[in-house]
């Protein structure tokens, strides 16, 4: 007899090179490993940089991303896939598929027999997990999280292709109701998919020595953090535009990306750029002191799936303010989490920081909140799909 092989196949995967990309997935991951369900091993594709843009700040990481490493006691492989521009998410399903199917078959022929292709991030990863599925005769799960169903579906191949892999597929996950209901309302058959929230790692993120915390980032009156993409959606401006109408308020932004730009000059136009600080990208393990040293974390975007960093948050003590976006108005559902934005405008995070600020909850009850989040309950709920899936064989089926 032997225990079941699982074989996590995602472009969201954390590399040496970029720690930071798909961590949510990898701890989802170290949680179910950490229950001894399963073996492991992880197939997480790096798209291909021509060598003439390998020194490019913006495919610096993918391009440095190693051939094969070990994180957390699970080996993982990272080949190269083609992307093409222009007409590359049309073609993006069938690249990723042709990229990876040498390093799938490498992982099966080494000995590493998987039972099971868990993916994450519908287009193009579950799609191309389908197909692979199809091609080594294995069953398929495919974890939604946010932009790949609430944005992909809206052009018309895409998708097509999403629900031929939902219809393929012999497990759907979503890590929030929200993303359930934009399945659901492409066609999906809502009795197929099952809500699996994502967790928050309550040792790494706990209450610390909050003066020593706000001491390291010289921080000596109320302070709003933002920690994330510096990307469009994120609508970093809004927070930054809400900062003329919060007088003695610093605003911490942990990240970076082609909006950081944009923002500084925003900062600068508004005469608050003495009151703004541009962190950079920060390393998650590091997160915690940030959330602990600010009074608030405000989360403004556009879209979200299941946003990490509000529990991150609330786990060290520190309530939220968030858009409704995606899973967002799930977690910050009770006044100890904080509060849920009416509109996304900068008069409206004005209003909400007032109104958070004049009667903030206690830091032991937004932790105690938190604690509700562990990551007992989606392993359960994983551990509980696979089997049903293999047939009940549970942690053992006869070796091949």
């Amino acid at each position: 007899m032997r225990g079941v092989n699982i074989l996590t196949f995602t472009t969201l995967y954390p590399s040496a090179a970029d720690p930071s990309n798909g961590v949510f997935v990898e701890n989802r991951l170290r949680h179910l490993a950490a229950a001894g369900f399963a073996q492991h091993r992880v197939v997480a594709p790096v798209a291909w940089v021509p060598p003439g843009m390998r020194d490019h700040p913006r495919y610096r990481r993918q391009a440095a991303a190693p051939r094969h490493e070990t994180r957390h006691g699970i080996p993982i492989d990272h080949p190269r896939f083609a992307t093409i521009p222009r007409v590359g998410m049309t073609l993006a399903p069938a690249l990723l598929y042709a990229g990876a199917f040498g390093a799938v078959a490498r992982v099966k022929r080494d000995g590493f027999d998987f039972d099971l292709i868990d993916a994450h991030y519908f287009y193009p990863d579950g799609v191309a997990a389908v197909m692979l599925g199809r091609r080594f005769d294995r069953p398929v799960t495919i974890t939604a999280r946010g932009t790949d169903v609430n944005l992909i579906p809206r052009y018309a191949l895409p998708r097509r292709m999403i629900r031929w892999a939902a219809a393929n597929a012999d497990g759907i996950i979503t890590v929030a109701q929200a993303l359930k209901d934009d399945l659901t309302a492409i066609g999906v058959e809502p009795g197929r998919i099952r809500v699996l929230r994502n967790g928050v790692d309550l040792q790494m993120f706990r209450p610390a020595d909050r003066d020593a915390a706000r001491k390291a980032y010289g921080l000596t009156g109320p302070t709003l953090l933002s920690v994330g993409h510096l990307i469009p959606r994120k609508a970093n401006e809004l927070i930054v535009g809400a900062m003329p109408e919060l007088p003695g308020v610093t605003l911490l932004i942990a990240g970076d990306g082609p909006d950081r730009a944009m923002l500084e000059a925003l900062a600068q136009r508004l005469n608050v750029v003495d009151r703004v600080r541009f962190l950079g990208r920060q390393p998650h393990e590091q997160l915690a002191a940030l959330y602990t040293a600010a009074d608030a974390l405000v989360l403004a975007s556009s879209r979200e799936g299941w946003a990490n960093v509000l529990l991150e948050a609330m786990a060290c003590g520190t309530p939220a303010i968030a858009s409704a976006a995606g899973g967002s108005a799930e977690v910050v559902a009770a006044p100890a989490a904080g509060r849920i934005l009416p509109e996304r405008s900068a008069a409206a995070i004005t209003q909400a920081v007032k109104a958070l600020f004049a009667a903030p909850p206690a830091r032991a009850a937004t932790r105690a909140y938190a604690e509700k989040f562990g990551w007992d309950q989606t392993t359960r709920g994983q551990m509980e799909l696979f089997t049903t899936i293999l047939g009940g064989a549970g942690a053992c089926r006869p070796g091949v």
